[in-house]
């Protein structure tokens, strides 16, 4: 397969690339956001869940994680729950991302990472800009990611 690339321009693409970065894991260190540029990026090790399932319909358990960086533009200001950015090499388990438009006909909204752990980075957007691509370093999954859910 050809290395991923996809750009969101709205809350419908966003959902896109929420998907594809689900049970991505990063570094705290491997975070950043640049004020001036009003830019936020991450360069994360995601779990290829579109192979998986085409390779469990032809009865093959190939799992892989791919290098890629994820950006976010237009950012205004980052908010943090739950985590220590001083544990530069804590290990982090993206689960979703969310958009909440501010107010009818804006762009302007809130994008929150939800991650593992009951912690979460929120982002105050001008717009939704955001974009994934694989940065061409592949490798096989030691394992498929796992959720358990209080009931």
């Amino acid at each position: 397969m050809s290395d991923l690339k996809l750009v969101a321009l709205d809350h419908e693409d966003l959902k896109v690339i929420s998907a594809h970065l689900q049970d991505a894991v990063f570094k705290t260190k491997d975070v950043a956001f640049l004020t001036h540029e009003k830019r936020f990026a991450i360069i994360i090790n995601r779990f290829n869940w579109a192979d998986f399932i085409d390779n469990q319909l032809n009865d093959n358990v190939t799992m892989t994680r791919h290098r890629a960086a994820f950006r976010i533009e237009g950012v205004l200001w980052a908010q943090t729950q739950n985590l220590d950015l001083q544990k530069k090499d804590q290990v982090l388990s993206l689960l979703t991302i969310q958009y909440e438009q501010l107010h009818k006909d804006d762009p302007a909204g809130l994008v929150t990472l939800i991650l593992a752990g009951n912690s979460a980075i929120r982002l105050k957007v001008e717009y939704v800009e955001m974009e994934l691509r694989d940065l061409g370093s592949v490798w096989a999954a030691s394992s498929k990611p796992e959720h358990t859910f209080n009931t």
